[in-house]
């Protein structure tokens, strides 16, 4: 027995030395794992601590892994353009708009070009990936089974897709099947589609320390993303990183939180960052040109190849690929081939994404934004040397005034192109407001500070849009002549339950009720309990599910007129309430089919649920799920919760986005932050840490961060180097 024990040994040291020997890059992981400390809290929060900025990106990516490889691989099989071949021939048009602006080729000339230090933290993000496969052998990726440092310079700014999703993959696939324009008809139906999306964005609030209860500055971090979409993890260095709060799966930075001096927050822009431009294209002699002023340029032509699964088959699809100086050629638009133009600096997005966690005050944070490639955000701004600051997108290109870019322009008039970036300084910006607070809820940058807003007519109209929504009024009704804030006081703020929406929308309905000759008796309790709501969300209350599902019911069905935004909708049913009643009646007729009352408390149908690690989760109402009180932030919860509609084989809805990973922290000698995500930090069902959090989260009794060592000392539950872990 013992001689069969030192064969099976023999035998295994000798396959990992075989296996050392075929893989040199085992012993170089091996060497940087050892530099790495992995300090997991109570709740799961991995605390990743690394002798260099490159040791603690290496351990970063490996507790990433550890708590959610699914997603890491996901996101770069997306950003890299590669999802049709695991997905399907459905997905080869999100392929080709990520092939369209930047190549494989493309993506390793990026790298090559990088400081050396940003080298080496995308060498120490593609091994702490390897480490793990290697370390994991359990784990079997869909597609990628080995991570390259050029990866990260497809995925270079971490909010919520970038400004590519914004690129129509339906028109991209009109322009490379038919070489047609989408159909008017198309073009409605996707409107109508975008209309009824959750709303998607954020809430950043800054409070000065002249508001506070300690005289410290606080920040509330409430970006609204999809579940799961982050997660929670601190990340130190000897180097002086020393960050917490919410990282993309497969990003080395964390890109919502803040480090002992400075916190930052991003919140979606309405800034202009991208525009069309409508392209006069000519054959010369048997070669494609454009039309430049006099000239004619030669069109820049390639040839994109796409691999697709088809059932157990790889296939391939050829797509010829075109592009002028303003960008590649997205689609057609009134009956011209048109380029697309926007920010793609991956090298400069990578290296600001970075140093922004490092900043210790207002004087590099404003020197970092000068790199000017956080194209897609807005940022809320607050330090422990008492600033707090809003800062109104971070890429804008100069324009001709006189054209109006939210249409496609004539790319043949060189007038219109880009005439370099604004400044910082020229970009919409606010310090230290004598109200003492900021907001920004995706809503007009010139209400961010009450009466010490920025002026509209200060900017050119491009810099923003003057659109206000439920979210952003809702905020400044509860911020205006408050103070004594604390850290639990401002959590709760951001939860308040009251719904500015419903305010518009409802007294028209009940109004419309009252004023009918003809009352029909079906409606007249609901209307009733309608009446005397007080316009506050929760999970006992009955008039908001009935006012949730008329205010849907009426987006989807009641005539308005196009380009509406959701707050001028509402605003809109709440005088012209023709359709009114009878729309309520449907919706009355529909609960009571769907669940035998149209008596339902709302968190009897509004509902949280995770059974898998399921990038997208497939609800069952048969299935435990737990009540949440929180609304859409589409009526004006700050405390957003966006729920799917429509689930096959469901009748409840069952929360998909919004508040996701949020936090509010304290600058002052010490910092000091509570935080909260949906569901838990693992994606793994398995774990003790896949659903811990979600009853602090529907009770708001968000948790401490420990922050400083010794706290997370205290607070250890497991404590490793990569590849010791079981």
């Amino acid at each position: 027995m013992n001689k069969l024990i030192y064969l099976l040994i023999f035998v295994l040291v000798a396959s990992c030395k075989a296996e050392k020997s075929n893989n040199p890059d085992i012993e170089k992981w091996e060497a940087q794992a050892a530099n790495v400390e992995i300090i997991r809290d109570d709740f799961g929060v991995p605390h990743i601590y690394g002798k260099t900025d490159a040791d603690a990106v290496f351990g970063l990516l490996y507790a990433q892994c550890e708590d959610d490889f699914n997603r890491v691989e996901q996101n770069y099989i997306w950003a890299t353009g590669r999802l049709a071949e695991v997905e399907g021939e459905e997905a080869l048009y999100s392929d080709l708009r990520a092939k369209l602006f930047m190549t494989e080729e493309e993506a390793k000339a990026n790298y090559e070009k990088s400081p050396a230090w940003l080298k080496e933290l995308c060498d120490a993000f593609a091994n702490g990936i390897n480490y793990y496969l290697y370390t994991h052998p359990e784990v079997k990726p869909r597609l990628l089974t080995h991570f390259e440092p050029w990866m990260p310079m497809y995925f270079s700014e971490g909010s919520i897709g970038g400004d590519i999703e914004r690129i129509s993959t339906k028109k991209i696939a009109a322009f490379y099947e038919s070489d047609m324009e989408l159909p008017e008809m198309e073009l409605m139906q996707l409107e109508k589609e975008k209309e009824a999306e959750e709303p998607q964005g954020s809430n950043g609030i800054a409070i000065s320390g002249t508001l506070t209860q300690s005289g410290n500055p606080l920040l509330l971090i409430n970006p609204h993303t999809s579940f799961y979409f982050r997660g929670e993890v601190h990340v130190v260095s000897e180097e002086g990183l020393n960050a917490y709060g919410a990282v993309t799966w497969g990003q080395f930075f964390v890109y919502q939180g803040f480090n002992e001096k400075t916190g930052w927050m991003h919140t979606s822009t309405y800034t202009d960052v991208m525009d069309e431009f409508k392209e006069t294209f000519i054959k010369n002699n048997d070669q494609l040109v454009y039309q430049y002023g006099e000239e004619l340029r030669p069109v820049a032509s390639s040839e994109i190849v796409l691999k697709y699964i088809d059932g157990q088959e790889l296939k391939e699809k050829r797509f010829p690929a075109y592009r002028t100086h303003h960008g590649p050629i997205t689609h057609v638009a009134d009956g011209q081939w048109t380029a697309s133009a926007m920010m793609w600096e991956p090298v400069k997005a990578l290296e600001q994404s970075f140093i922004r966690t490092k900043q210790n005050g207002y004087k590099g944070f404003r020197e970092m934004m000068d790199i000017r490639t956080n194209s897609s955000n807005n940022t809320v701004y607050a330090d422990a040397e008492g600033n707090i600051a809003y800062f109104h997108g971070n890429y804008v290109p100069k324009r001709d005034v006189q054209f109006n870019y939210s249409e496609p322009v004539d790319g043949s008039n060189p007038k219109t192109d880009w005439q370099g970036l604004h400044t910082v300084d020229e970009n919409i910006l606010v310090l230290n407001p004598d109200n003492g607070w900021i907001q920004n809820c995706n809503s007009t940058p010139y209400t961010s500070a009450l009466e010490f807003s920025p002026k509209k007519e200060d900017y050119p109209y491009y810099m923003s849009r003057d659109q206000e929504n439920f979210r952003g009024v809702h905020a400044i009704t509860l911020l205006k002549d408050r103070k004594g804030y604390t850290i639990d006081s401002l959590i709760q703020l951001a939860h308040d339950p009251y719904l500015p929406a419903f305010k518009a929308l409802i007294p028209g309905l009940v109004k419309a009720y009252n004023s009918h000759g003809d009352k029909n008796p079906k409606l007249s309790e609901p209307i009733k309990i309608l009446e005397e709501w007080d316009f506050t969300t929760g999970e006992d209350q009955v008039a908001m599910t009935l006012a949730h599902f008329y205010g849907t019911a009426m987006g989807s069905r009641a005539k308005h007129p196009n380009g509406m935004s959701d707050m001028e909708r509402m605003t809109y049913f709440g005088t012209h309430t023709d359709e009114s009643l009878r729309i309520f009646e449907e919706v009355i007729d529909e609960l009571s089919s769907d669940f035998g009352t149209w008596k339902m408390p709302w968190g009897e149908v509004n509902r949280y649920q995770r059974t898998t690690g399921d990038i997208v989760q497939h609800f069952d109402d048969d299935k435990p799920s737990i009540p949440i009180g929180f609304a859409s932030g589409r009526w004006g919860a700050l405390a957003a919760y966006g729920a799917r509609y429509t689930t096959e084989g469901a009748k409840k809805i069952y929360g998909t986005r919004g508040n996701s990973f949020a936090a509010v922290v304290e600058f002052g000698e010490t910092v000091k932050a509570k935080s909260i995500l949906a569901g838990g930090q693992s994606g793994d069902p398995t774990s003790a840490h896949f659903n811990d959090q979600i009853e602090r989260y529907r009770n708001i009794d968000w948790k401490e961060v420990p922050y400083y060592r010794k706290d997370v000392l205290k607070r250890a539950e497991e404590t490793y180097r990569p590849g010791e872990r079981n």
